[in-house]
């Protein structure tokens, strides 16, 4: 399963069919996104479908794994891509003192507590076939923070507390846990809702000069979800070009 609405659960996607998986490309809100997500991989040999999500429901968690199990009997895969990063732009945000407890539980609702939602939707399946494979997609701002997204980094760190500590305990039914920490990429929300001056000015900051794309980021996680990954676990794998 695929979860989010961002381009890299495209990219994810469209990858993870080219390697032979089934993908349950999942959407809160771009339903034709996701509908053409999985039109094109149904188109290039592969087997799609488009489930809606809401992280914020466990019962809408529970639905949509459940749609994947109808449809294939099984969820080997889980990938927790979704983000949410509020409203208002980081320089828009009020003082951290001034940050409402709603504001605050709406990023750890979305970018955390759906991520163990889904974790847990998909466990039986995954333990009944000693296989399964989980990567929980976190950001370069977790580890190193960026004024006014503090509530958004917070979130986005527990899910490496959580990460380490499903690893040691799901290894030995054979479930692989990692994080992939992109830093700053070059999605479509991205270029919308950043002015150039400051793209352009994360671009020279890495030593590529450039920001990643959305299928560089996709790359390693397909790796780890695939059969080819027999014992990386644990682990958090930056993708920023080597920017930090």
């Amino acid at each position: 399963m695929c979860d989010g609405d961002e381009l890299e659960a495209d990219a994810a996607g469209a990858r993870g069919c080219s390697a032979g998986a089934r993908v349950a490309v999942t959407y809160r809100r771009s339903r034709d996104r996701a509908l053409a997500v999985a039109g094109e991989i149904g188109r290039g040999g592969g087997d799609a479908i488009a489930v809606e999500l809401d992280l914020a429901s466990p019962g809408s968690v529970s639905l949509a794994v459940g749609a994947a199990l109808e449809r294939w009997g099984q969820v080997d895969v889980l990938v927790n891509n979704a983000v949410y990063w509020g409203d208002r732009a980081p320089w828009d945000v009020p003082l951290f003192e001034e940050l409402a407890p709603e504001e605050w539980r709406a990023y750890f609702r979305l970018n955390f507590e759906g991520a163990y939602s889904a974790g847990q939707a998909v466990l039986p399946s995954m333990r009944s076939r000693g296989f399964g494979r989980i990567v929980n997609v976190s950001s370069g701002v977790a580890a190193d923070g960026f004024p006014g997204t503090a509530p958004y980094g917070a979130a986005k760190a527990a899910l490496h507390g959580l990460t380490k500590t499903l690893s040691k305990e799901l290894a030995p039914a054979g479930i692989l846990v990692n994080v992939v920490m992109p830093s700053a990429t070059r999605t479509e929300r991205m270029v919308a809702m950043l002015p150039v001056r400051v793209l352009e000015m994360s671009a020279q900051a890495s030593p590529l000069r450039r920001l990643p794309g959305p299928e560089e980021v996709a790359a390693p996680i397909v790796y780890l979800c695939s059969g080819a990954n027999t014992a990386i676990t644990g682990e958090v794998v930056r993708v920023g070009g080597g920017a930090t």
